[in-house]
């Protein structure tokens, strides 16, 4: 690798990639906030190849040019290289004085972040933060300022394994698995197939740029996001009551929001004003997030070190996540020393954080750190609370398939309608069966046994035919899912009363459409069974499915080029969209392709309830 890199130029047959040149370790976190990062050298890492590049997310943070060809050329897969394949020079290296060829050596440092962590010792922040993560740099394009890192570039003394064992450890070193410092390629196929659907689908993530490739399956997972810090990169200054640093941060932090027109302010007229807009901000994207994770049955571990999530409820960190077939709401991850929360436990956690932002912004103003009871009922907190249950509400209009326009007008003037509905539709979603909790592979679940999805899709249409409700008999044998056992379906008493009420609630809602905006029912029912039927499709995908799509694509990969791996992924993610005001866009695809897509569709379908 030179040590100068030399982009082609723009002659004919050749491209300008020297945007890339950005990514150099250069990044204003790094000035602005110096108590808040590791830097570390890096040298060239020899032998990887591209296995994936995310051409429109490039194109988009223009890397490329909007009309590159969605092909990696040799000058294009150079270019990814020399920017991306390299490996810190950390503790462990200088303590031992290895040498590294000086041409090798990248000219700029590359930071890792500090931030909180529960997985340290270390309660405070002092020693955790990216363990096997540097970030790469920033680029902007079209007025969006994008932060980009990458993962499997060396271990870090930030890691857990490094304070747990009080050693340095060298990259590689078999005997630890995070501590070693490296990832492997599924890692950044599992977050690239996720994170293309969920981003698809109306969920902030981070996304993968680039997957390069090295022997034994071994990998660096480039992500991109307009702004990658946590609530965690606040937490840690916090907690140490170090307030000069997170001013730093808070200020870093708000100047990017503003910076990219993330926030609909401009500018404060007090610094108590931008603290507390900052707290405000944090309530409405985390009670957004909270009840948004519930309805659509994801499980992210959101806990109190802020950790798995981004500022905006972004989502990061796809080894933990998963996607529910049914509201698995039991579900608790096994990391080995603790059992994670679980999907209702979000919410309080969420809570948390927001009530944390509040005595950050106190702390800023008045230059005192009080007790975090002191912020319990806070109007802000009050804020979350009335926005998680609005958020709640309007998702569930949405699921249930109306336009916004209804689904507004619903919220406006029939709340309490909307509010009858939302509690029995509750009751059949959070029904557990009777076999109570149970080990499942990577933790303890206590299965849903009702599919909300189905019902949703399939009574508008069956009423349209018959304009009667249905029996309690069919009703049931519609709604029962796969886990649930002969005992969970009897047909009590409360649950008939429970079927009676869910039609007739649903059948209100309609009602209150058909008076206000004289609108015949017909009509209505018709526009809702075409909108959840794609909504509420039946094959969607799950945290299983993705774990089986990914062996399937590592199977393949060997005969797939960088260009292939692109294309499926996007057509996967067009499969999984589930808006049904966006057309779907069909690719004319080769046959290959078309048999691929396939067998992935059938692992979706077979997992289409699972975790």
């Amino acid at each position: 690798m030179n040590s100068i890199k030399k982009s082609p130029t723009d002659e004919v047959g050749k491209r300008s990639y020297t945007n890339f040149s950005q990514l150099n370790g250069e990044h204003p976190f790094k000035t602005q906030v110096p108590g808040g990062r590791v830097e570390y050298k890096a040298r060239y890492r020899k032998g990887g190849k591209v296995a994936f590049f995310n051409f429109e997310l490039a194109k988009e943070m223009g890397l490329i040019a909007k009309n590159h060809p969605n092909s990696l050329t040799p000058d294009l897969e150079r270019e990814i290289l020399d920017t991306f394949s390299l490996t810190i020079i950390n503790e462990y290296d200088l303590m031992n004085d290895i040498k590294f060829a000086e041409e090798d050596i990248f000219p700029n440092t590359f930071m890792a972040t500090r931030y909180l962590q529960l997985q340290h010792p270390d309660k405070m922040g002092r020693t955790s933060g990216d363990g096997r993560t540097i970030w790469n740099g920033s680029v902007r394009n079209n007025g969006i300022t994008w932060d980009v890192s990458s993962c499997g570039t060396g271990g870090t003394k930030l890691s857990p394994a490094c304070n747990i064992n009080k050693k340095f450890y060298q990259t590689g070193d078999p005997s630890v698995s995070y501590g070693c410092g490296l990832s492997e390629v599924a890692e950044g196929l599992e977050t690239l197939f996720f994170s293309e659907v969920l981003g698809k689908n109306g969920f902030k993530t981070e996304r993968v740029l680039a997957i390069l490739e090295y022997d034994k399956g071994i990998g660096i997972n480039v992500r991109a996001n307009p702004n990658l810090i946590r609530p965690s990169h606040f937490f840690s200054h916090l907690r140490q009551g170090n307030l000069e640093t997170l001013k730093q941060v808070a200020d870093y932090y708000i100047s990017r929001q503003v910076e990219n027109k993330a926030w609909e302010v401009t500018s404060f007229k007090t610094t108590k004003e931008k603290y507390y807009y900052l707290a405000s901000q944090m309530a409405r994207s985390f009670a957004e997030t909270a009840a948004k994770f519930e309805n659509e049955y994801i499980f992210c571990w959101l806990d109190w070190d802020g950790d798995n999530i981004l500022m905006d409820g972004g989502i990061i960190d796809y080894g933990s996540i998963r996607q529910f077939g049914l509201f698995h709401a039991e579900y608790r991850y096994d990391d080995v020393q603790r059992y994670s929360t679980t999907i209702l436990e979000q919410r309080q956690k969420a809570r948390y954080i927001v009530q944390c932002f509040i005595q950050i912004a106190d702390f800023l103003t008045t230059k005192k750190k009080k007790s975090l009871s002191h912020f319990r009922t806070h109007p802000i907190m009050q804020s979350f609370d009335k926005h998680f249950i609005d958020s709640k509400n309007k998702n569930l209009l949405q699921k249930i398939g109306f336009k916004k326009k209804d689904q507004d007008h619903l919220l406006k003037n029939h709340l309490d309608k909307v509010t009858r509905f939302r509690k029995v539709f509750s009751y059949f979603e959070r029904s557990k069966s009777k076999r109570g909790m149970y080990k499942v592979p990577d933790g303890i679940n206590r299965d849903a046994i009702f599919c909300m999805r189905d019902i949703l899709r399939e009574f508008p249409q069956l009423y349209l035919t018959r304009l009667n409700t249905l029996s309690h008999e069919e009703f049931l044998e519609i709604i029962k899912s796969s886990y649930a056992r002969k005992s969970d379906l009897k047909l009590t008493d409360i649950r008939k009363k429970q079927i009676n009420r869910f039609q007739s609630h649903y059948l209100s809602l309609i009602t209150a459409l058909e008076k206000d905006f004289n609108i015949s029912r017909t009509h209505l029912m018709l526009e809702l069974t075409m909108r959840s039927s794609v909504i509420n499709k039946c094959d969607r995908v799950t945290g299983d499915s993705i774990t089986y799509i990914v062996q399937k694509v590592q199977k393949l990969r060997p005969k797939l080029t960088a260009h292939e791996l692109f294309e499926l992924s996007q057509q996967f993610a067009s499969y999984q969209n589930l808006d049904p005001d966006q057309k779907l866009v069909v690719a004319n695809s080769p046959e290959r392709h078309k048999n691929i897509m396939q067998n992935l569709y059938s692992i979706v379908r077979e997992c289409r309830e699972g975790l």
